[in-house]
């Protein structure tokens, strides 16, 4: 996820030195300088922070055309959605001893809706094996030690690309889906350009005007530094939306906020096991599988290994090498974590930088997770809320976020051309072509040829090499298919 700023962080104050408990010593709080209830409103804050995703996650998921599995049931994504994260959360917790919480990643998802599962001849079933594949081949990357040796050969610029691009898509998403950005329609004639604001360059409609109300309200309280400001501004927004709804005549985007028969419900994991594991390649081909698995892997890769640093740091837990403590154990989690989620039917699961909210809250152990974990799990059963929660009340979510990822772009050199146009490439063919993967690629191959255009060709790690000859099958299989065939 994208950065967020830092909170000023507390330590325990007072009180002996010494474990007074099982899960004191168990999780090393008096030892990290945290107390029990210090972990406990951390982990909660953490939570807060983060809920969101069980509300945006059956949006990007069931706004997919995708078929072979029921993704307009949005109580069903929500339940499966809260249930992986709150198991996962608490794995990192047991397991690494680490404050970071893990969930359905934003863009992540992004990419698996819009991008992959929306191919000629794919089920979603074909794109969550994708997703199980990657989280797959990063848990052999990480027991191999061959991770760090595939983030050396990326070039960190390009890590930085991807993830601006990334918030420039999801953005984007987040406009459309509230009918902010609309595709222009007239009946007797194309239209003239590609989109416009609302209808006809107007905030034409009630929907439209209570997402801007609730992009600008997300917006001041991340100002003034809310905590739980997303959170906070779906669910005012929400109710802003029923009760227009109530008094006027509106069509809304996706789902019409309208009140529900009950708020809690046995929570349906009917999409448990909603993954074929090799059924991809036989619809799309294996050099497309293999660029899509790769993809997923870039995104999720070099994320996660910035998030748990981010964490560490500002909880005062990195060695002097810039390590957290356990980094095996956290990337090992992680990893599991990428195959759940597509196990699971509800795409990869992540490490969420949103975790250092509540190390801003005085979250120093794994236990603050375990907290996290079982607030998502109990989330399950009030999945039935998350059916009157409109994309309009949803999407500045997203568009805040895009934010946030997009500020990374200070850390792109560009002056140097030979990094700053491959860069602009991977940017921007996100959203303008609607597809991670086609910005991914333009931006390696750019690369690659300017390096060989100004005589540095060595500097190329041989791993690009190998990737760039994929990224330019993948471009070009259409006509290579049909020579084939």
């Amino acid at each position: 996820m994208a950065s967020i700023p830092p909170a000023p962080s507390t330590t325990a104050k007072g009180g002996s030195t010494a474990p007074t408990n099982v899960i004191d010593r168990f999780f090393k709080i008096t030892e990290r300088g945290s107390t029990i209830g210090t972990e406990i409103r951390g982990g909660l804050v953490t939570f807060f922070t983060m809920a969101y995703i069980i509300v945006l996650n059956p949006i990007i998921l069931g706004g997919t055309d995708s078929t072979g599995a029921d993704l307009a049931e949005t109580t069903t994504i929500a339940a499966t959605t809260a249930l992986v994260a709150g198991v996962l959360t608490i794995l990192m917790g047991l397991v690494a001893n680490f404050p970071l919480a893990l969930a359905t990643g934003l863009g992540l998802n992004a990419v698996v809706a819009f991008s992959i599962a929306t191919l000629p001849g794919m089920t979603w079933q074909d794109a969550m094996g994708i997703v199980v594949l990657e989280g797959l081949l990063i848990l052999v990357l990480v027991l191999t030690g061959f991770r760090q040796a595939v983030f050396n050969a990326v070039p960190t610029w390009l890590k930085t690309a991807i993830s601006v691009g990334i918030g420039l898509f999801i953005a984007f998403i987040g406009f459309f889906d509230a009918g902010f950005v609309a595709v222009p329609w007239n009946p007797d004639f194309p239209p003239a350009v590609p989109v416009e604001l609302g209808t006809g360059g107007s905030i034409a409609s009630w929907p439209v005007a209570v997402f801007v109300l609730g992009l600008i309200v997300t917006i001041v309280l991340m100002v003034r530094k809310v905590r739980g400001a997303i959170l906070i501004s779906i669910l005012g927004t929400t109710i802003v939306a029923i009760v227009v709804d109530a008094i006027t005549d509106s069509t809304w985007k996706l789902t019409t906020p309208e009140l529900p028969d009950r708020v809690v419900a046995t929570p349906d994991f009917s999409l448990l096991g909603h993954f074929s594991l090799f059924g991809s390649i036989g619809k799309i081909g294996v050099v497309s599988v293999i660029l899509l698995v790769f993809s997923l892997l870039l995104a999720d890769f070099f994320d996660t290994m910035g998030t748990m640093v981010a964490v560490g740091g500002e909880a005062g837990l990195l060695d002097e090498q810039g390590n957290p403590p356990k980094t095996q154990q956290i990337l090992i989690v992680d990893s599991i974590a990428a195959a759940a989620g597509g196990a699971a039917g509800i795409s990869s699961n992540t490490s969420y930088i949103e975790s250092a909210s509540g190390v801003g809250d005085g979250a120093r152990t794994g236990f603050a997770s375990v907290v996290t974990g079982l607030a998502f799990l109990l989330a399950t059963f009030l999945a039935p809320l998350v059916a009157i929660i409109p994309s309009e009340a949803a999407a500045p979510a997203l568009v805040v976020v895009g934010f946030l990822m997009v500020t990374q772009v200070l850390d792109i050199d560009w002056h140097d051309w030979t990094i700053a146009i491959p860069a602009f490439f991977t940017m921007v063919l996100m959203p303008f072509a609607y597809s991670i993967t086609a910005g991914i690629g333009a931006g390696v191959i750019l690369y690659v040829i300017l390096q060989v255009a100004v005589g540095k060709a060595r500097k190329v790690h041989p791993l690009i090499w190998v990737i760039t000859v994929m990224f330019v099958l993948y471009f070009v299989r259409g006509p290579i298919e049909q020579l084939v065939g």
